[in-house]
Parts: structure tokens; sequence; C-alpha cells
């Protein structure tokens, strides 16, 4: 009993002492009293989140083997043949714990000597830093807790034609944490519209693709041509075509039996087989693939893999289109092409969204531009949707390039406007509503 009370006031002090660092930190209080989430959140505060997540595993694993001892104790065979496995666990957690006070230390501006402290003297170090007011954080911590940018907080009615999207939310829950991916995203984008996505590192542009095609749902309400894509998603999935930055093809494939093998997932399963076989011509045809047909995938050109790639998906006849990075390894010419080509696409009364990391140079291509932005909450913010050439004068800038930089985060290299940018568009968008 003497031990137990020992080591629950040896806990209390350590909860203690965390509970003023996480304050110090910005972080929620109560998660110092929690095991495991504690660990976890100081790693956050170090800026080692993802080592955190490996330490507070290592631990959790270790303290289930402490308690399958005790019910072993009696089979010394088993015990010496886990010992083995257990002794790897504690190694790894100490190593991990290392790194996360060593980067706990560098926030502090302190030794990192002191991540030693912290490891053999736990409750000593903990307090110290909770308590003394000359240890706090040297420099500014980007902690998912802060409040981010007003939102628009209405809805853009949706169009009968079209791609109407209204996400209120999208959120992911990791490990005692819910974070918000997406928020606040409301657009109605004609057909016939070839639209650029336009984000920095981390401000969601996936998150959108994902949640706009139904891939990973959101809050929301997603419309394409009247139909809800949530609802009614096996029978839309025909009608959205996504082409991947890597292409999935076999290299020893023909790239006529490559299209017929994307027919067969692409097209419903109901399709004639004449049908099948005439819209595979008519996609030759199409993308200029018909005088390549017998030749191996592994030996076509960048700019003939990636129009094969874009081929697979059209192959379908979707009304809307994504590609993410078309233009990847691509020199500005065979680029030009194959944009002028999407040009196309969309002049056929197609929708197509557009991720690139070049827009300027085809810029004159697109008909409006999404803006997306990390708010002050790390959350992926709608900073901007409309023509291309009102965006110029919204941000003040020339170029995509200037924009993407006037919204990107300044330890990122950018002016650090995006919730500047995000609030003014929520003002618009009730003007234009209201």
């Amino acid at each position: 009993m003497r031990i137990s009370m020992c080591s629950i006031v040896f806990d209390l002090l350590i909860s203690l002492g965390y509970m003023m660092i996480f304050k110090k930190c910005g972080i929620k209080l109560f998660w110092a009293f929690i095991p495991f989430a504690r660990e976890y959140q100081i790693s956050r505060c170090s800026e080692r989140e993802n080592d955190g997540l490996v330490y507070a595993f290592f631990g959790g694993v270790e303290m289930l083997m402490d308690i399958l001892f005790s019910f072993l104790s009696d089979y010394s065979y088993l015990v010496a043949f886990l010992s083995i496995p257990y002794l790897a666990f504690v190694i790894g957690r100490i190593v991990y714990a290392i790194r996360i006070y060593t980067g706990l230390a560098e926030v502090f501006g302190r030794s990192k000597k002191w991540a030693f402290l912290f490891i053999f003297a736990e409750s000593v170090a903990a307090l110290v830093w909770g308590f003394s007011k000359s240890f706090q954080p040297v420099k500014e911590l980007n902690l998912y807790d802060k409040e981010g940018a007003k939102v628009f907080g209405g809805e853009v009615k949706a169009e009968d034609e079209g791609l109407s999207v209204n996400i209120t939310e999208r959120t992911a829950t990791a490990f005692f944490k819910k974070k918000t991916l997406l928020k606040d995203i409301h657009m109605n984008i004609p057909k016939g519209h070839m639209v650029l996505l336009l984000g920095g590192s981390g401000a969601g542009k996936t998150t959108y693709v994902n949640a706009v095609t139904g891939y990973e749902k959101a809050n929301a309400k997603v419309l394409l041509n009247g139909k809800n894509i949530y609802t009614e998603y096996s029978r839309m999935l025909f009608d959205i075509g996504f082409v991947p930055q890597q292409d999935l093809m076999r290299g020893t494939d023909t790239v006529k039996l490559t299209l017929s093998d994307a027919a067969s997932l692409r097209l419903p399963s109901g399709v004639p087989k004449k049908e099948r076989k005439e819209r595979i011509e008519a996609v030759l045809e199409e993308f200029g693939l018909r005088a390549i047909e017998n030749s191996l995938v592994d030996k076509l050109s960048g700019g003939q893999r990636k129009r094969l790639s874009i081929a697979m998906e059209y192959i379908s006849d979707p009304s809307l289109f994504i590609l993410d990075e078309p233009d990847s390894g691509l020199d500005g010419v065979v680029a030009r092409g194959l944009f002028e080509k999407l040009r196309a696409i969309a002049d056929e009364g197609k929708i197509v969204i557009v991720i690139t990391h070049t827009p300027d140079r085809v810029i004159d291509l697109f008909d409006d531009v999404i803006v997306l932005a990390k708010d002050a909450s790390r959350t992926g913010r709608l900073a901007w949707y409309g023509p291309v050439d009102e965006s110029y004068k919204f941000f003040g800038k020339d170029s995509m390039e200037e924009i993407l930089l006037s919204i990107n985060q300044k330890e990122e290299g950018g002016e650090g406007k995006a919730d500047e940018f995000v609030e003014k568009y929520a003002d618009y968008m009730q003007e234009k509503v209201g």
C-alpha cells in the first residue's frame, strides 16, 4: 500500500507540473491528468507530435506487458521469452522520450541536458518547468487549439446544373484529438468551367477533392447536376473522374489493353460490349493515342503516359473531372498542349478542376480559381472562389504565385495573411448572398 501511495503522489506531482507547462503552451489543462494522452500533449509542446504518437504507443504496450507479467508470474519460461520484446519497447520509449524532451528544451530555450532529468526525475523536472516563471517558450507554437478566422456561416443555393458544394466541416480524430481539416467551404461551379485549385502545403486541397468526390465524406452536401454525390454515391461514381499525380498502369500492357481494362472498371456493368468497344475507339482518337495503341506503356514518353492516364479516367465520360498535377514532370510545350486538351474537355460542358504547382504558365486557360488557405487554427479555409481576373484584384497581386505567397504562413516563406483574406472573403460572401 505504501508503494501504491507513493506512486499516486508522484503521479499527481507530475500531472501538476505538466498542467502548468500546458498552460504556458496553450494546451487544455485536463490532458495533464490523463496517462499516455499527457505524453502525447507534451510532444505537441515540443513540436515533436509524430514522436509523441510513437512514445505513447510504446508506453501503452509496456503497461500492458507489465499487467501480463503479473498474471504469468508462475510461468517463468514465458516471462523470459517476453522479456526480450518488453526490453525493446522500454528502449524505444526512452529513445523517443529523449527526442521529445530535447525538443521541449529547444522550445523553451534551455539546455538539452534537461531531457535526461525528465526521464530519470520526471516529477522534479515537471514541477520546475511548470511553476518557475523563468521557464517560458521562446518561440510561437503552431498548435491547433488556436481560434481560426471567422466563418461565412451560410450556404450557397444549389443549382440544378453544375457542381454545388456546401462543406460545413471535415474533421478527423487522431489520438485524443479532433482536428478540423476543412471548414466553411461553399461554392457553385457551372458546367463548362475549368477551375484551378490553388493552396499551399497542408491547406486542404486533397481533403477538398476527397470530400467533393465522396471518397472521404464530410459534414457536407455536394450535388452534381442536381444529384447528391453522398446519398447516390454508387451511381455517381461513374460520373466523376479523378486522375492522381502518379499513374497506375502496367508497363507491360499496350495502350489499347490499358484502356480496355479501364473501360471494364470505369463503365457500368450494364454497358453492352459493342458500346464499350466504341467508347475505347473514341477515346483513342480524342486523346491522340491511335498511332501508339499497340505500343507498350513502358515505351511511352512522359506526355504520352499522362494523356493515357487521363484517357483512362475519361473513358466513362464523366461530368466532373479532377486532376492532380497532370503536368508534373512535363516541359512547358508538352504541358501547354495537355492543358489545352483539358480546356477542350471543359468546353464540351464538363467541369474540370486541376491542381498544379505551375499555374501561371497556363492561367489563361482557366475560368475560375479556388484558393484554399490554412487559418490560425491550421484548418483549410476558402480564401477565394471566382473568376481568375477578379482574384488578382481581390488579393492585390499580379500572379497566382504571388497570391499563394500572400496566404502561406510566415514560417513557410509567405506573408502570413491567410486569416485576413479568409475573413475578407467571408464578408464578400455575406454581401453576395445577403
